[in-house]
């Protein structure tokens, strides 16, 4: 069986949960991070030297980084390119909007969200806050420009990949305490997402 090595609140670590079930995908979960097992381990650092979350072991392969194991979980198990697809354009498109999110939009809200929803020490600025909101905001109207287009999903009428690194990150922007600008394709969006009980398991469920 797949082993998910991870804590199950991780935004990253949800991806890969959010995938296996649209997957069918059986998988056990070992919990690591912050309450549970520590990654600084020395047989945790052996797997990713990193020692972040997630990580996966599908046999003897072990792999790390979310988003490349919600590529490879859905090349390895999916079923006729429905969330990766096989069309070379028609996958980059996918894969740019997925990696819009690890960069672009993740470091648009770093900042803003350890303050806001973590309580970090280490994010206190006033300053750096606000600056934090409007870039993380001008993100999200990035992707509300791209949903008016497609009136469905980020890359258009068929759920992929890219909703669900996405959807995370949607959610995470609507449960963050903060002024927000109304972004009615994003809210329709969010909504759609919610007719996923695999989206309502690890996406909307309360953990920002």
């Amino acid at each position: 069986m797949l082993q998910i090595l991870g804590k199950s609140t991780s935004i990253n670590v949800r991806k890969v949960l959010w995938l296996c079930q649209e997957l069918e995908l059986p998988c056990e979960l070992q919990q690591w991070s912050t309450g549970h097992r520590s990654t600084e381990a020395p047989e945790f650092r052996a797997l990713n030297p990193n020692a972040m979350v997630p990580v996966i072991r599908d046999g003897s392969f072990v792999l790390w980084e979310s988003n490349a194991i919600c590529r490879y979980l859905a090349d390895a198990y999916g079923k006729g390119g429905e969330l990766l697809p096989a069309n070379l354009q028609e996958r980059a498109v996918v894969e740019q909007w997925m990696d819009w999110q690890a960069t672009e939009l993740n470091n648009s809200w770093r900042y803003a969200f350890m303050a806001l929803v973590r309580g970090s020490a280490a994010h206190t600025e006033p300053g750096a806050i606000a600056v934090g909101v409007r870039n993380w905001n001008r993100h999200m109207t990035i992707l509300e420009e791209q949903l008016r287009k497609t009136c469905a999903f980020v890359t258009g009428a068929r759920f992929t990949l890219a909703d669900i690194v996405l959807g995370l990150a949607t959610h995470r922007w609507f449960m963050t305490p903060m002024e927000r600008p109304e972004l009615p394709a994003v809210t329709d969006y969010y909504e759609r997402l919610s007719q996923r009980p695999a989206f309502l398991a690890h996406g909307r469920n309360g953990v920002p």
